[in-house]
C-alpha cells in the first residue's frame, strides 16, 4: 500500500465519521428529540471520557506481576476518592499526581 493510498483511506475513514455524526446533530434537533433519547444522551460525554481514560490506567494482564505496575490504579482510585469527598479539580489532581510519585519512588 503506497502513502497516497493510506492517506486517502485516512481522508475518507475520517470525512464519513464527520459526516455521519454532523448529520446527526444537523438533522435532528435536540428539543425534538424523545425525552428518553435526551435523558440517554446526557450520560455520553462521561461515558466517553471514562472509555478513554480507563486503558491509561489500568494494566493490560491480571494478575500483575510487577507490584510497580499497580501505581496507576492505586492513584486513580485515591483521586477517584479525593475527588468524590473534596469536589475540587486541583486537590484531586495533586493527590492523584503524589500518589503515582510516592508508588513510583517505592523500589
Amino acid at each position: 500500500m503506497t502513502d497516497q493510498t493510506l492517506i486517502i483511506l485516512v481522508a475518507a475513514g475520517a470525512l464519513g465519521t464527520f459526516l455521519l455524526r454532523a448529520s446527526f446533530l444537523a438533522l435532528v434537533p435536540g428539543e425534538k428529540l424523545p425525552a428518553w433519547a435526551r435523558r440517554g444522551l446526557r450520560y455520553v460525554p462521561p461515558a466517553v471520557l471514562a472509555a478513554l481514560a480507563a486503558p491509561a490506567f489500568v494494566p493490560a494482564v491480571w494478575p500483575v506481576a510487577d507490584p510497580a505496575n499497580l501505581a496507576r490504579p492505586v492513584a486513580a482510585v485515591v483521586a477517584s476518592l479525593v475527588a468524590w469527598r473534596a469536589r475540587n479539580v486541583l486537590v484531586t489532581i495533586g493527590a492523584g499526581m503524589a500518589t503515582l510519585w510516592f508508588f513510583n519512588l517505592l523500589p
